[in-house]
């Protein structure tokens, strides 16, 4: 079966480094109306994009991102979930309900926030743009949104930069499908290690571009060196997320769940 979309879903790259030129307005356009009719949850529509145009505040994104190319992406947006203008709305009709920030509206923000960010990589991949999605925003939740000048129950979820792709990157392996999907509950392996040992040795014949000269580690070891260098800031965001307005209502872990 051939079909264009599919085939450039299944070749996605990472492009850390894109051409000087800038993009089209129109087509700029085009991929915030692809954002603009992407699924969301009842219809509340509760995410907010921010085009970043000032460089200087491109520069304290690439800061809080540790990521220097981040300042080069021609196109670069900041997809934030947004519980505000709901609750706004409802104000203004004289609904002040503790609802609009509770953990339900956050968690359905944040999945609609997701969803466009990925309608818009897709459709800028369909014409050919590279596409850099930027979770290292969350590096400094609290001074990105400082920097952004977000209102209360709102929630910076990912960074997106797009541009003219000027590297090629090879195709990163992927864990197989028989780790990642199952049918009707999930599967637990007896062994782990031994079940992704030809994913290991497939992921250390990969080059990854920021570091032309030398493969990639194994997964497994990747793995350790991620939960051995886990962020303070990071590892906080809860408190981000609380001190923004949202209600978390958490309950001691051995309660009952009802």
């Amino acid at each position: 079966m051939n079909n264009a979309m599919i085939e450039k879903q299944l070749s996605h790259r990472t492009v850390r480094e894109f051409k000087p030129e800038s993009i089209n307005e129109e087509i700029v356009s085009k991929l915030m109306e692809v954002a603009r009719r992407t699924a969301t949850s009842n219809g509340m529509q509760s995410t907010t994009i921010i085009r970043i145009t000032d460089p200087l505040v491109k520069r304290q994104i690439a800061d809080i991102c540790k990521q220097e190319y981040v300042v080069r992406a021609p196109v670069l947006f900041v997809f934030v979930a947004d519980c505000y203008r709901n609750m706004r709305i409802a104000r203004d009709k004289g609904c002040f309900e503790e609802s609009a920030g509770d953990m339900d509206r956050f968690f359905q923000s944040v999945t609609d926030t997701c969803l466009a960010a990925q309608n818009v990589v897709n459709a800028a991949e369909s014409m050919g743009y590279g596409a850099l999605y930027l979770g290292s925003t969350l590096n400094d939740a609290q001074k990105l949104i400082e920097v952004l000048n977000l209102p209360e129950l709102t929630f910076p979820v990912v960074g997106l930069g797009i541009g003219i792709p000027n590297q090629e990157p090879a195709l990163k392996p992927r864990l197989g499908n028989e780790f990642k999907v199952f049918e009707n509950s999930y599967k637990v392996f007896d062994n782990y290690l031994e079940s992704i040992s030809q994913y290991d040795e497939e992921m250390q014949t990969y080059y990854d571009l920021r570091n032309i000269n030398q493969r990639v580690d194994s997964f497994s070891n990747q793995i350790i060196s991620k939960l051995t260098t886990a962020s303070a800031k990071r590892q906080e965001i809860l408190n981000v997320v609380r001190k923004q307005g949202f209600i978390l209502k958490l309950k001691d872990p051995h309660e009952t769940i009802e």
